[in-house]
């Protein structure tokens, strides 16, 4: 089996632009995904998948493999699409950029144990909230899992709605997702679909189609970094541990 992992890095992000250049503890942000990803064992190649030069340039000055991805790129998804085109994988690992502090232990939990190039497969990790505030913010994805581990939903709104009881714990998506082959050339080949226009959630096209995506639930205290007060929060953990 041979699994590729992917930093997808755009540099124009809708909230914080470039912010995958940002320092951090005087190295940019995208390093120290980087420095994580080089720790998974399970990763038999590792590439960067940027769509500026600037990103490129930053990246390989420290040792990263880097393959340019061209700026139709409507999502994640798209990225790694292009770059299965140049670079042959059973699966094709997406690990956020913007989540510096994403631990290495855990990436390797998305990878199955079998290899099915017949039909597409989309894995992904997920995790309970651990702060009320995360909840509400709609750049935190939120799920339904079912039974199996499978995803009912996924919505930037607080599901499920809490009508009889508080009883139970809200699921976070984990910037650690898994595609093969067929899953990427499917995605490609479709228009985007009604929900996914509406959430702004390109996994749910897989969904509004009847195709299966699995979350294992892990432990992390994963952040993304999608705000200056984000930013400065991640700052101040990394400085802490280099103490």
């Amino acid at each position: 089996m041979k699994t590729v992992g992917i930093i997808p890095a755009r540099y124009a992000s809708t909230r914080m632009p470039g912010k995958m250049l940002m320092d951090i503890c005087g190295h940019p942000m995208i390093w120290h995904v980087y420095q994580n990803v080089c720790k998974v064992e399970e990763f038999d190649e590792i590439y960067i998948a940027a769509d500026d030069e600037k990103v490129k340039t930053v990246c390989e000055a420290f040792g990263a493999k880097v393959i340019m991805t061209t700026s139709g790129c409507s999502c994640l998804i798209d990225r790694l699409y292009e770059v299965s085109e140049s670079v042959a994988a059973d699966y094709y690992v997406s690990v956020n950029g913007d989540e510096p502090i994403l631990e290495p232990e855990i990436m390797g939990l998305v990878i199955p144990d079998f290899v099915d190039h017949v039909n597409p497969v989309v894995r992904g990790l997920a995790r309970e909230f651990t702060n009320p505030a995360e909840v509400i913010d709609p750049g935190n994805m939120k799920m339904v899992i079912g039974k199996g581990g499978y995803c009912l939903y996924r919505s930037r709104s607080p599901i499920p709605y809490p009508q009889t009881t508080t009883n139970f714990t809200y699921k976070k998506y984990v910037g650690v997702e898994l595609f093969n082959k067929k899953a990427l050339d499917f995605y490609v080949s479709t228009e985007p679909t009604e929900l996914e226009k509406i959430e702004d959630i390109g996994a749910l096209r897989f969904l509004e189609y009847g195709i299966p995506i699995h979350y294992d639930i892990v432990q992390s205290n994963s952040l993304s970094v999608d705000t200056p007060k984000d930013l400065e929060h991640i700052r101040k953990i990394i400085s802490a541990r280099e103490e």
